[in-house]
């Protein structure tokens, strides 16, 4: 991984563009989650409909530590026991700190803490999450190489960030804190 490479992808988040990195298990695009029309571009891209919902990538608990607040101390137990690693979890977001462009119809939010080394620089440099959800169209097979990111997706991606696949087979697992039900498997 190179810093160089980072550092480009961060000034693309920075100014409204939307990137594709590797994750662990497949490509993923990305955007500021704050960012309202770099998300909504997203979204058009991919042709996924906002109500949906998407995944918040962190490189660390302390970048998500406000919607940890509601949790009780086994939910945080079991935060401690899967992050980071290849686990997204539903968080409730009674604050509403998280924007409905990116939890779509849903009061949770889908976040992960990765351990991918990508995933974890590009978070570190732009000083928070960002949206990580996989790189295909609606009902396409997920990109798992760089040449399927361009067939999908050609200049409309404004960056590429090199960087191997972590070693999943399919992508994260995601559950419900609040009731432990797993979502996807």
């Amino acid at each position: 991984m190179n810093s160089w490479h980072i550092r480009q992808a961060v000034r693309v988040l920075q100014s409204g563009g939307i990137i594709a990195y590797p994750t662990e298990a497949v490509w993923g695009l990305g955007c500021d989650p704050f960012n309202e029309e770099a998300v909504r571009r997203l979204l058009t891209i991919k042709r996924r409909p906002e109500f949906k919902g998407l995944i918040l990538a962190a490189a660390s608990r302390a970048q998500i530590a406000p919607l940890e607040s509601p949790l009780n101390v086994q939910q945080r137990e079991q935060l401690d026991a899967t992050w980071p690693g290849p686990n997204t979890w539903l968080l409730p977001d009674p604050q509403g700190l998280v924007p409905v462009w990116v939890k779509g119809q849903h009061a949770r939010v889908a976040v992960r803490v990765s351990a991918h080394p990508v995933v974890q620089a590009l978070c570190e440099s732009f000083g928070g999450p960002i949206i990580s959800t996989s790189a295909n169209p609606a009902s396409a097979e997920p990109a798992k190489d760089k040449l399927k990111v361009r067939t999908y997706f050609g200049d409309d991606i404004d960056y590429l960030v090199p960087g191997r696949l972590g070693g999943l087979d399919r992508p994260t697992v995601i559950r419900d804190i609040s009731s432990n039900i797993t979502i996807r498997k």
